[in-house]
This record gives C-alpha cells, structure tokens and sequence, in this order.
C-alpha cells in the first residue's frame, strides 16, 4: 500500500475537487462552506477551469485553483495554500478584484457584474482568532448593514484545527479535517458524517497509487518546497539589510533583535563584519 499523496498539495486538491468526474465532490464541499457561513445550498456548478492533463508541474503556466460558476452566475474561486506566500490579504483582494473586473468587456453595463467568492484554504494561519473558518463581506462600521453582497471571502485555517474533537455530525469541519489529513484513523467516522467524503478518500487513494500521478505530485512539491525556500531567504536578506542600517545608526541589540526577531549572538555577529 502506498502512502497517500497530501491532499493540500494544489496539484493533487484540483485533482480530487476540480475534475469533471468529481464535480459532486467539489458541489458537496462548498455546499458545507455556504451553509456555515448561512447561504442556501447550491443545485449545479459549472467548472470553469475543470483539470486536464496540461494542468501539469511541468509547465509553470498551469493553474492550480478551482473557478466555478452558479446556475445564478456567481463567481466562485477556490484556493489551496500550502506555504504561507505573505501579504495574503492584499492578495485576495487583488485576485478578487481582477476575477470581479474580469467579467466586463469595455462598454458593457456595470449591471452585469456578478458576486465573486474567494475560499482561500490554508496550510498556516493569517487571522488573530480562533476561528477555522472566517468569512468577510463589505459592511457599514456601526449598523452592519450590507454596502452590497456581491464580495464574500472566506478564509479557512487547517492549522487552527489540532484541538478540534471529530464531530459526531455532518458539516464543514469533517472537510478540513479530511484535508488537514493528519490522521486517517478518523476517515471513517467522517466518511459516516458526510458520505460525499467517501468519493474524495477513494479518489486520493487511486491517485496515491498511480505512479505518474505520484511523480507529478513529488515534482509539484519540489516546487512549493523551492517556492518557500526563496521567499523565506529573501525575507531573511530583508531583516539582515533592515538590521545593518539599523546597527549603523548606533541602536542597541537588545532593540535591534525584538524589533527584527533576530538573535543577538547574530546581530552581535553582523556589528563585528561591518
């Protein structure tokens, strides 16, 4: 038996939940997300991007998320992060943004513009709260009232889920567990919860066992792995150049190190260099 491929890797995540063949995987899913967030069930979906074989870790073009669209018109997108890439707020909006505009050719009516939902789901967490899953809509300050519904992003964190008890019930939670994937014990128990899931553990297992889909997945890891190595590295360069000017103009380590969460020993290290 081989081990199984992490759902969470984007390649194997569009997969499962991105394939023609797996639409009622992917229509069961956001049914469980619209309904915690208090939203009616969805009916259809349409694939906007459904995966083929050119979605590939060998061609850096290829598109990892998920664009789907409602029977209503509503946009909906979603994304797999299993690295933190930073600045992820300003991210989505920016995405958000350009999937909302995106819908109009010049000169047509702003009528035409539909709701556009972002699911962003994280391997790490953003959010200074304990929810797993968070939802934004675009509210008045004081009397909550709605501006307009047509921007709604929701922010899961599979990282707030340790303390989490397997539920005895269906809903989102049997969801993200399944993605966290940590512990395959409770597959079934969630398989119990939410039947839907069933398919989905099926198809990691296929996928788990076949040895193209194994090396495509080892190469796409390769690359997020490399992806995080060099953003990491240049957010270090960051601190390093931040902490020279900083020694430069005579501040103390004890400083220098709680602003930059450098150590002293290497501040102490940089001060003798320069």
């Amino acid at each position: 038996m081989h081990d199984l491929l992490d759902p969470k890797n984007d390649f194997v995540f569009k997969r499962i939940f991105g394939s023609e063949e797996n639409k009622d995987i992917l229509l069961a899913f956001l049914n469980r997300t619209f309904m915690e967030a208090g939203e009616p069930p969805l009916t259809e979906i349409l694939l906007m991007n459904p995966y083929t074989d050119k979605d590939s870790p060998r061609d850096k073009q290829s598109i990892f998320d998920i664009q789907a669209k409602t029977t209503e018109g509503k946009l909906i997108n979603v994304e797999m992060q299993l690295f933190n890439k930073y600045d992820n707020e300003k991210r989505t909006l920016y995405y958000w943004s350009k999937q909302y505009a995106g819908q109009l050719a010049e000169g047509q009516s702003y009528k035409r513009l539909r709701k556009c939902v972002t699911i962003n789901i994280l391997n790490f967490s953003i959010l200074s709260n304990d929810r797993y899953h968070s939802v934004f809509h675009l509210r008045e300050d004081h009397s909550s009232i709605t501006l307009i519904d047509d921007i709604e992003i929701h922010i899961m964190e599979l990282s707030k889920l340790g303390s989490q008890n397997i539920p005895n019930e269906g809903g989102l939670l049997n969801w993200l567990l399944f993605l966290k994937s940590e512990d395959t014990t409770n597959w079934e128990v969630l398989k119990v919860n939410e039947p839907a899931l069933g398919k989905a553990m099926t198809a990691l297992e296929y996928l788990s066992q076949d040895a193209e889909a194994r090396r495509l997945y080892e190469m796409r890891q390769k690359a997020l792995h490399d992806e995080a190595s060099m953003l990491d590295g240049a957010r270090e360069e960051g601190k390093l150049e931040v902490a020279q000017n900083m020694l430069a103009k005579g501040m103390e380590i004890r400083d220098i190190a709680e602003l930059t969460g450098l150590s002293a020993d290497h501040l102490e290290t940089l001060r003798r260099e320069h």
